[in-house]
């Protein structure tokens, strides 16, 4: 059986080929251009294979409205209300094109998550190589639909969807024309904490759907990202900072650029760690063969004279017979003279 796979910008993403790693910008460019042009910089040095931005406005992802609905408690913005954050937290749409120039001069794949359809028409303006759903859009099935309908591969996040919601936005996906798509397992806390992410998901989510699977991870280290390759995942997402105390809405649980150094070189270990089924003596093993156990004389003999137990040990290094032979050692005459601490060769006995 074949293993799924989707193609973006040339880039070949399944669990044959090693981990796809997705720098989230978010809101982490905290209102200044040069910021951005910097985190995809920086992304670009790091390793990773994408950077990602979030289209939307205020206006177009939430109502401007005080009521208590639009308020958050709690959480890293409590207090605030929803056109507030997103006010602060969105990227202006003029930033996009000279943001996807400068990736492409700098040769790192850049594509967004739109938040409404006419964020997808900015980003097919652009050329968008591939799409991806926020998990809180992950049950808007229109825009799901709307953005199949470019005929892109697309990522959709379940975060917070139920395995109900996640097949229907998936069958969603499809009716409105997608070919190429994956889905990331993931936990819309902000950070989650690893225990919440059950990672035991992913095979699951792969059996179920058939599809590339992968992860979009919270929380604040490196760990959980990498033991997701063990279990399937083939897109690695996390969010991307030049600082994590810089303050912004996306900061404090952010990667730094070291951090998604370590993330792109350790994924990469993993997966090629991974390798395949396979019991036969590996190529950095070869030279230590020699310090296997085999059986060697410890006693001076004479030809035609009886190998003793006390005459044959089990010891280091290899250069004699496999151990197992001892039984047929132990009461077979020698064909010659022996000395002691030599190997034990079959020319040296011969079964009365």
């Amino acid at each position: 059986m074949t293993n799924p796979t989707i193609t973006i910008a040339g880039r070949t993403i399944g669990v044959d080929e090693p981990p796809y790693i997705i720098a989230e910008l978010s809101a982490n460019h905290n209102g200044n251009f040069e910021t951005a042009k910097r985190i995809i910089e920086e992304a670009k040095k790091t390793g990773a294979d994408a950077v990602k931005l979030q289209t939307y406005t205020a206006d177009t992802i939430t109502l401007d409205c005080d009521s208590p609905d639009f308020k958050i408690n709690g959480g890293l913005w409590d207090g605030r209300t929803l056109y507030e954050l997103y006010q602060e937290a969105h990227m202006p749409w003029e930033w996009h094109a000279p943001l996807f120039d400068y990736a492409r001069k700098l040769d790192i794949t850049i594509f967004s998550s739109p938040f409404d359809n006419t964020a997808v028409d900015l980003l097919e303006g652009l050329n968008a190589p591939a799409y991806k759903i926020a998990s809180f859009e992950a049950i808007d099935l229109p825009l799901i639909k709307y953005v199949a309908s470019t005929g892109k591969p697309m990522i959709i996040s379940t975060g917070m969807a139920d395995a109900e919601e996640i097949a229907e936005a998936i069958e969603a996906a499809r009716e409105g024309g997608c070919k190429e798509l994956a889905v990331l397992h993931c936990v819309s806390g902000y950070p989650a904490p690893a225990h919440d992410y059950n990672l035991r998901t992913i095979p699951d989510m792969i059996q179920r759907h058939g599809l590339v699977t992968g992860l979009s991870d919270h929380t604040l280290d490196n760990t959980t990202a990498i033991t997701s390759v063990a279990l399937g995942a083939s897109i690695i997402e996390k969010h991307f900072t030049l600082d994590r105390s810089g303050g912004g809405p996306d900061d404090s649980f952010s990667l730094e650029p070291a951090e998604l150094v370590a993330l792109c070189r350790d994924s990469k270990t993993a997966w090629a760690a991974l390798g395949r089924v396979d019991y036969g003596r590996k190529s950095s093993e070869q030279g230590n063969v020699q310090f296997r156990r085999s059986l060697y004389f410890v006693r001076t003999l004479k030809a035609g004279d009886v190998i003793t137990a006390d005459s044959v040990r089990s010891v280091r290094p290899g250069f004699g017979l496999h151990p197992k032979l001892m039984d047929s050692v132990v009461g077979s005459v020698t064909t010659r003279d022996i000395d002691k601490n030599t190997p034990v060769k079959i020319k040296d006995f011969y079964v009365k």
